[in-house]
């Protein structure tokens, strides 16, 4: 019986009957749609993508998939019921809706095809923090030798990866792929579609506790991708020694294990590690009976397991290490801090994409390598669920040990504030606020020539308001 895989099968394979037909990209946002493209649209709670079908026309997708009968208004091939082999199948005239059940699972069978047919060796990465920047690091060392896609922004859940999939093409030769969790079962899914053949881990963290549980817990989730991974020779596993539920994964998989930390039994490992500030950090890397030298433009003395998880991929991928360091020192990843100015001259460290304890912790450790006078803005870690006082009140100790000034953003700031007075800190020199509008003229009125500022808080919190008001705009 025909079905949504025979249509594309005809289309991506350029049967003769349909010359110079190319599907190049799929999207769920119409105003992302690109010439050749295919628009998927999705029902939603606030916005259905069925309503945005002529828009994605009008910017020349060739087709939408659909889960509603459109035929009133657009051509249409339904592929509700099987359509019985030798019966001819008619293409109507481009641009045209294929109707389906459901047009996300259609979206990941498509992946999953699509996937298939590619000469690709893919690179999975999940994990509590990091993912993004590693993403970014890997990218950077395997661009060194072979054309390597990587998925764009967050686009690691069941929506989105089947999109960075269909981004692949034969031009590609390694594929590099966030995996975020929420549910068991879920990364077993993504890597159903992606074939991993290299597995990262970054650690395992109390991000998202609140809907995944327990520390334990995310670690069972996340070790889903690495259970997943073929046996060795051809997979491999990259994991965290230093994370103590990270280590034990390399009892689970089938795959070869590369541990990296900076404990000397790890495989690659690193020690020596001096933060540079905003210039980057240099350590001593350690593999086998190599010992190299390095210095990389990552901020953060955290950023040393960044590297050393793009060392190990391009270790597993075959890379030289003069392809590995240049890569590490290409500077080309895009960092979520970004600095700004303030128009007294102060400093202002924007990390404010998302936090975590973990990350706001790494975070609040660049902050102390910084020279001047150091405040620290700070707003709420959401989704945290049994860790929230815990993560909270690690985080204003932390920030309690060097910073001048703390400012608090949200009503999880009272834990904060308890935790840093009482290790002794002044509580004249912290303030709270309910939201982050409200911290702006306080922080307007103390700001000086000299400060460094770091403004951090869960998404939650907008706390990229603060840092919007203080900047100096060109």
């Amino acid at each position: 019986m025909l079905n949504i895989l025979d249509v594309f099968e005809a289309l991506l394979d350029f049967r003769p009957d349909l010359p110079g037909t190319v599907i190049s990209e799929a999207a769920i946002d119409s105003r992302q749609v690109i010439p050749g493209g295919f628009f998927v649209a999705l029902p939603g709670e606030r916005v259905d993508g069925h309503d945005y079908i002529g828009e994605a026309f009008r910017r020349k997708a060739d087709l939408a998939l659909v889960q509603k009968d459109v035929s009133g208004n657009f051509r249409q091939l339904d592929l509700r019921e099987p359509i019985a082999p030798g019966t001819a199948l008619q293409i109507p005239d481009f641009p045209f809706c294929i109707l389906v059940d459901d047009s996300l699972a259609a979206l990941q069978r498509i992946a999953k095809y699509w996937r298939k047919k590619q000469d690709v060796r893919v690179v999975a990465i999940t994990g509590s923090v990091g993912k993004s920047t590693t993403k970014e690091l890997i990218t950077d060392v395997l661009n060194e030798r072979y054309t390597t896609l990587k998925s764009r922004g967050n686009l690691n859940n069941e929506i989105g990866l089947p999109l960075s999939l269909l981004r692949l093409g034969s031009g590609y030769q390694r594929a590099v792929l966030e995996m975020g969790f929420y549910v068991p079962g879920e990364i077993t899914f993504l890597c159903d579609l992606a074939e991993p053949q290299v597995g990262v881990i970054t650690n395992i963290g109390t991000v998202h506790a609140e809907r995944a549980g327990s520390q334990e817990e995310i670690a069972r989730g996340k070790s889903e991708l690495i259970q997943a991974l073929p046996p060795s020779p051809v997979g491999t596993a990259i994991l965290n020694y230093d994370d103590p539920f990270v280590r034990p994964m390399a009892d689970i998989t089938r795959a070869r294990v590369l541990f990296y930390g900076l404990n000397p039994q790890a495989d690659l490992w690193a020690d020596e590690i001096e933060g540079l500030g905003l210039q980057g950090i240099r350590f001593r890397l350690h593999h086998k009976n190599e010992a190299l030298n390095l210095r990389v433009p990552l901020i953060g003395e955290h950023s040393v397991h960044t590297a050393l998880r793009a060392a190990a991929v391009g270790l597993v991928e075959g890379l030289s290490w003069g392809e590995i360091i240049h890569g590490l020192q290409s500077g080309h990843s895009q960092l979520r801090l970004v600095v700004a100015h303030t128009r007294e001259g102060a400093l202002i460290l924007d990390d404010t994409y998302n936090a975590s304890p973990e990350s706001t912790l790494a975070a609040l450790n660049l902050l102390d390598q910084m020279d001047g006078r150091r405040i620290a803005v700070l707003g709420d870690m959401l989704e945290l669920g049994q860790y929230e006082r815990s993560g909270h009140e690690m985080v204003g100790v932390r920030a309690a040990q060097f910073a001048a000034l703390i400012v608090l953003v949200g009503s999880r700031g009272r834990i904060m504030a308890d935790a840093a007075t009482r290790s002794g800190y002044s509580s004249k020199n912290i303030q709270l606020f309910e939201d982050a509008p409200q911290a702006v003229p306080y922080l307007q009125s103390i700001i000086r020539k000299g400060d460094v500022i770091l403004v951090k808080g869960s998404r939650g919190l907008q706390m990229e308001r603060i840092v919007h008001a203080l900047e100096v705009q060109e």
